[in-house]
């Protein structure tokens, strides 16, 4: 994986990307894009479950944005040096739904910036009432954080920085029922002991980019543990 590539999967740390938005324009700009493009999703279903519709969540998903990265009050009262930006971020937009900001946030983004494309998906425009908003931000989240390692390593396959047929590994690493070491084996000319020590090498460098993720997202190493068993927590959810 090139550095540019890393930088744009692995900004240098989340919190940084929020700090440097107070800077100029540009900085702006693309701390705005990158944050959303981590975040939005669990914040979009956050405020589908507290009762939004799909464009009033993605309203509220930018209007929040715009608080965040242009650095205003009700921002500043949440120390990001006390906890994980997770949970920053929740706390932070509940703060945002509960404030005049919801319903002003059309005036707000007529200026500059278009922040998001309503190209939703299904599942994205509908949200289970019965589902508890927090556990669903986290699920979300969750989710997020492993779609975006296997899209690291996925990279670092298709660069040439690891060998082997990357495909095997989504029928490992997402949903569904594997297939057998056997079929694996008979389908790439690979020994069962092969496939075996093939899909122990990948989970060893996925876990290292699962992580590594994460590790943009606390404030410091002693977290990180407390962070991943919070990942395993809200997947079970």
């Amino acid at each position: 994986m090139t550095d540019r590539q890393r930088a744009r999967l692995f900004p240098s740390t989340r919190w940084t990307l929020i700090r440097r938005a107070q800077g100029d324009e540009h900085s702006r700009k693309r701390a705005l894009d990158e944050l959303l493009c981590i975040y939005w999703r669990p914040l979009f279903q956050l405020a589908r479950l507290r009762g939004l519709d799909a464009q009033q969540a993605a309203d509220a998903v930018q209007g929040f944005s715009l608080r965040l990265l242009e650095g205003e009050d009700f921002v500043d009262r949440l120390d990001p040096e006390r906890g994980r930006l997770r949970s920053f971020l929740r706390s932070a937009f509940a703060h945002h739904l509960q404030s005049e900001h919801v319903r002003q946030g059309a005036q707000k983004r007529g200026g500059q910036y278009r922040i998001l494309s309503l190209e939703l998906s299904a599942g994205e425009l509908t949200a289970d009432p019965a589902r508890d908003p927090g556990a669903e931000y986290d699920r979300q989240w969750a989710q997020l954080v492993l779609e975006r390692a296997l899209q690291a390593l996925q990279q670092e396959f298709g660069s040439g920085a690891r060998s082997g047929p990357f495909e095997v590994l989504a029928g490992y690493f997402r949903s569904g029922e594997p297939p057998s070491y056997e079929d694996v084996a008979q389908r790439y000319a690979m020994s069962v002991p092969q496939v075996k020590a093939f899909l122990h090498r990948a989970r060893a460098r996925y876990r290292q980019l699962v992580e590594q993720e994460l590790r943009d997202t606390v404030d410091d190493e002693a977290a990180l543990d407390d962070e991943l068993r919070a990942l395993l927590e809200a997947l079970r959810a």
